[in-house]
């Protein structure tokens, strides 16, 4: 007869999420490492028992604000190689769906979270109750069902035994490389506190193998005979480069074959900086050198990128006549896109089948070719020089002279984290990557809000690490709170905090697009309507330091210099703040390198408009279908 132990379904539910491991490449490691979550009627009696009732086998962390608790989740996870990421419980009601903007967030990167809103009555006796949101047409429908179009597994636990099921399906989504993402078990409040007998082999330890699929011999012998027909192929590294922790296997491919290797913003980091094949990154926050060579390119090899909007230049950059394209890539839905030549399969795996048959046809690429990409390069990287120098220390620094002073004291362990706003432009182009975990950007979602949390989630997971978020003035205004848990947790992130009165990024395109930089700068308003008069006297460094961060004000480049120095070396939770001057006045970062599609208003009177509807035009017309 089986032996069972009667528990909560929330009890169970922490125990047997405790007990689940992965394992890759001969390393083991567990796969839920703790739970973040803010209480209230809808999880309180139920998860929030369970954890004081199993707190020796899972850790619980306090947060501020849901949607942070999930970024946090996601940053342990990325820095974990998704190997290992963390649970988030909510109440139901509006804890419920501050989970939905994370969720979108780690379902577009492929990044693993488990979440675990609170629901209403199973049993519906109470209905309703409070915060519930009431359907006419429909009773089995609850604010939690906006979470399903943003996850990747869904399931309302509406039994106690419903759960063994649905736990398992979620740690297999949890720890499939092609399809994890968010995964979300909406927990009714009446059935988490519900007693059942559960079999003990419920609780067990379980492996979940994350597998490397090789390629299909078909495939791999057509990928091979593209790269030996290529004349000026390029590599493109995504993000699945750093999830498959393939940047060894791409090193190998790339000193082999000398094929040049530029990056999107999530597979930036791929080869280090000055590796002889790295280009930099590509589309509209690349570089010169990079996006040159698609132009020119004849072959593009993607290996695990999605082929952004960003990446393509919306579909203008890779021009050249006849051009095709080779997709390594695990997920097929991927692998397919541009009419690519798919092959189908791990980063690591794939690169290194790749790698012995080319080797064994002794190929690799012109030295005009290495020449030609080696030396505009080297007159990248003088852009680079000249825009992070600053001859004078007593002026305010711009904003990549402020990447140039962090450039100058991080080594390879340290950890940079960006999101949204103008910086992601700045460090795509400028930013000198040293390791492959060191390059942190969320630019799948872009997501506001994303850097304080997350920095916690990546300290967490590698606490030897110095680990930096770059925020903006927008991007901290949307989502200072996990500070607090920073300070409470005594998690020593280090914060770049940068004032620049406004949302730059969007301000400049609104400027590029005809919308003359409407409703971006952080001002008063003047007898217009506009907000065109004085900058707000908004203290965002007393700010960060009620919240119980060290805060060190930089006003010139020589504070700056010292100031980043403190903050490297203390073992407290630290902010820079340091107010930039715009690029317009002094030397900034170099303009974008590739169009990118915002459509333009196809009639206008203002001539802003006008002349930006003509370059749209333009632009428009060099697009073009890979087919």
């Amino acid at each position: 007869m089986t032996s069972t132990t009667r528990l909560t379904v929330a009890q169970a539910l922490v125990r047997f999420l405790a007990a689940q491991y992965t394992e890759r490449d001969g390393v083991r490691q567990r796969l839920i490492g703790a739970t973040w979550g803010i209480f209230g009627h809808g999880n309180v009696a139920g998860l929030g028992q369970a954890l004081i009732e199993y707190g020796d086998d899972m850790p619980y962390h306090q947060g501020r604000n849901e949607q942070s608790m999930v970024h946090a989740a996601i940053g342990y996870a990325r820095q974990s190689g998704r190997l290992s990421t963390h649970a988030v419980t909510t109440s139901i009601g509006p804890g419920a769906t501050n989970l939905v903007t994370g969720a979108a967030l780690a379902t577009i990167n492929h990044l693993p979270v488990l979440l675990l809103p609170g629901d209403i009555f199973a049993t519906r006796v109470a209905d309703p109750v409070l915060q519930q949101l009431e359907v006419p047409y429909a009773g089995d429908i609850s604010v939690n069902d906006s979470l399903r179009p943003v996850s990747r597994y869904f399931d309302r636990v509406m039994r106690p035994e419903a759960l063994i099921p649905a736990a398992l399906q979620a740690m297999r989504v949890l720890t499939d490389p092609v399809e994890t993402g968010a995964v979300t078990l909406a927990l009714p409040q009446d059935v988490q506190a519900e007693a059942y007998d559960w079999p003990d082999e419920f609780f067990a330890e379980r492996t979940w193998v994350v597998r490397r699929p090789g390629a299909d011999p078909t495939e791999l012998a057509e990928a091979v005979r593209a790269i030996r027909a290529a004349q000026r192929p390029l590599i493109v590294a995504g993000g699945g480069v750093h999830h498959s922790r393939a940047e060894e296997a791409l090193a190998e491919f790339a000193e082999v074959t000398r094929i040049p290797v530029a990056s999107t913003q999530a597979g930036k980091g791929s080869l280090r900086w000055d590796h002889p094949q790295d280009v930099g990154g590509i589309g509209h926050t690349g570089t010169a050198t990079a996006n040159e060579l698609a132009r020119q390119a004849d072959l593009v090899i993607g290996v695990g990128t999605r082929y952004t909007d960003f990446t393509t230049a919306s579909h203008t950059l890779f021009s050249g006549d006849g051009v095709r394209f080779l997709n390594l890539n695990i997920a097929p839905f991927d692998g397919h896109k541009l009419a690519g030549l798919p092959l189908i399969a791990d980063a690591s795996s794939g690169l290194a089948e790749l790698t012995a048959a080319l080797r064994m046809h002794e190929h690799r690429v012109t030295e005009s070719y290495v020449g030609e990409y080696a030396l505009d390069k080297d007159r990248w990287e003088h852009r680079v020089d000249a825009a992070y120098e600053a001859d004078e220390p007593d002026v305010r620094p711009t904003q990549p002279q402020v990447l140039g002073a962090l450039d100058a004291i991080v080594d390879e362990s340290d950890v940079i984290i960006n999101a949204a706003g103008s910086l992601p432009g700045d460090l795509h182009k400028l930013w000198r990557a040293r390791s492959r975990d060191q390059y942190h950007l969320e630019y799948g979602y872009s997501c506001m809000g994303y850097e304080i949390p997350a920095a916690i989630g990546v300290k967490m997971a590698d606490p030897e690490r110095n680990v930096w978020a770059l925020v903006g003035d927008g991007t901290y205004l949307m989502m200072p709170t996990e500070i607090v848990t920073a300070v409470q947790e005594g998690v020593a992130i280090k914060m770049v905090l940068i004032q620049n009165h406004g949302y730059a990024s969007i301000g400049g395109l609104s400027e590029s697009v005809g919308g003359e930089r409407f409703g971006t700068a952080y001002r008063y308003q003047s007898e217009d309507g506009t907000y065109t008069g004085a900058p707000l006297p908004v203290d965002l460094a007393a700010n960060a330091a009620s919240l119980g961060m060290r805060v060190l004000r930089a006003k010139t480049v020589g504070d700056l210099r010292e100031a980043l120095a403190q903050a490297r070396a203390a073992d407290t939770p630290t902010c820079v703040y340091v107010e930039t001057e715009t690029a317009d006045t002094v030397s900034g970062a170099p303009p974008a390198q590739a169009w990118w599609d915002v459509p333009v208003a196809e009639t206008a009177t203002r001539p802003s408009a006008v002349k930006a509807r003509e370059l749209y035009d333009r632009h428009v017309s060099t697009r073009r279908r890979h087919l």
